[in-house]
């Protein structure tokens, strides 16, 4: 009798699709009630218009990337291309199958462990050294203006900041990488077309065989004190890690490095200015704003969509049937406004303790660029405080409905108070 209630009263709830809908003018606005919605109606949760289940639940996200019982290849997804064949493969599918940090459990640990040096406190200060100085040039060029869009002026180009200077790419080849930098995350974007797809593959290709050619350049003068530098000393001390390996890891930093690092810049600068009484502690040290970024990320709640993981084969998991290739997002934003999780959750605290702070991933699965990725954020906004310790918003900022991953501005207009 009771599961036959239980049957009852969830098929006299509406559809998830009309609680849950990340593309909505009422998400992009607000997505909270969203969030909570969709986490009260189960552990995990079926959506139709992404043909995926949905991850509700932390301590069920955190389990499933410590002991990784999905697979996070995208050719096991059941509506990816064909798998090519080895002798088929283009650069792409070279590094992202052949040396994929994402697809092979084992390879990915032995990269984790003998690649940790390249992401020590000394290699992050000495990247940080060779970052600062564009960061300033870009505020140098922008001048004292009234009012600016930060999004145009500034964030636009830290991500090709960041990513050519930390990896160590010549001035000689930047026109050729910035496009990759913009289109490298739709390589396995699920939700766009495969037209789209392509056309970023393409470019990561070609991207590719520029990495290449840098590599053999640095093979000839490898004593240069940047990120590439440090993964080929690490390749001549360690069996098993090949130049594939830091084409791979390369690619990586470009997508952490360019979508998600101009959405983190979008995020901790609004932030801020609707908390003015959190800057001064968000900003006191590199590590204070290390723990203010999290509070950003989980007060924004900017995500649109979640971590992609696919079912190796049909299988039983939490207590669902599933087919082999569906796939299952891991969605750990729909927690950052649940008073369950966090005390007075409408509040912005930088100085909240986030124990274990999950926002990079968690075990294995644990982002091993977020130290670097926290570094360059905090640069620029204390760079942009520091020229103007009086900004504030011009402006309530618009949502940009275009964006397929996160909630984003279409400007972000700022009033300097300098004249």
């Amino acid at each position: 009798m009771l599961e036959q209630n239980m049957a009852e009263a969830a098929a006299a709830l509406p559809p998830v699709a009309e609680i849950f809908n990340p593309n909505s003018q009422a998400y992009m606005t607000d997505p909270v009630p969203q969030c909570l919605a969709l986490a009260e109606r189960g552990r995990l949760v079926w959506y139709e218009p992404w043909q995926a289940w949905i991850m509700t639940r932390m301590e069920d996200i955190m389990q499933c990337w410590k002991e990784e019982p999905l697979s996070s290849d995208f050719y096991d997804w059941e509506f990816a291309p064909q798998r090519p064949p080895a002798d088929e493969w283009s650069n792409f599918e070279r590094a992202m199958i052949g040396h994929s940090l994402l697809a092979d459990h084992d390879h990915h640990r032995l990269v984790r462990r003998v690649t940790a040096p390249a992401f020590s406190r000394n290699v992050v200060d000495n990247i940080q050294a060779k970052i600062e100085p564009e960061v300033k040039k870009l505020f140098d060029q922008l001048g004292e203006p009234e009012t600016f869009d930060y999004i145009e002026e500034i964030a636009n180009h830290i991500p090709f900041i960041s990513i050519t200077r930390m990896v160590g790419i010549p001035e000689k080849y930047w026109p050729q990488i910035k496009q990759v930098i913009l289109t490298f995350t739709e390589t396995w974007n699920p939700t766009i077309s495969d037209e789209q797809r392509e056309a970023a593959r393409q470019d990561s290709n070609r991207a590719i065989d520029i990495i290449k050619e840098v590599i053999a350049e640095r093979r000839e003068t490898p004593e240069q004190d940047d990120f590439l530098s440090t993964l080929l000393r690490i390749e001549s001390e360690n069996e098993g890690f090949e130049e594939g390996d830091i084409i791979t890891l390369i690619l990586a930093l470009i997508g952490a490095g360019a979508d998600t690092t101009l959405v983190a810049q979008q995020w901790s600068v609004y932030a801020l200015l609707k908390n003015k009484d959190q800057i001064d502690k968000a900003l006191a040290t590199p590590e204070a704003f290390a723990n203010a970024f999290s509070e950003i990320n989980r007060w924004g709640v900017s995500s649109k969509m979640g971590f992609a993981r696919y079912a190796p084969r049909d299988m039983e998991f939490m207590g669902e049937q599933l087919r082999k290739g569906v796939m299952v997002l891991m969605m750990p934003h729909l927690k950052d406004h649940n008073p369950e999780y966090y005390e007075n959750p409408e509040t912005f605290d930088v100085e909240r303790v986030f124990d274990p702070d999950v926002m990079f991933g968690y075990g294995p699965r644990y982002c091993i660029g977020a130290a670097l990725a926290k570094r360059q954020l905090y640069l620029t906004i204390s760079e942009l405080y520091r020229r103007f310790p009086n900004v504030e918003l011009a402006e309530e900022p618009e949502r940009d409905p275009g964006d397929h991953n996160a909630v984003v501005f279409k400007r972000l207009l700022l009033r300097t108070n300098c004249k």
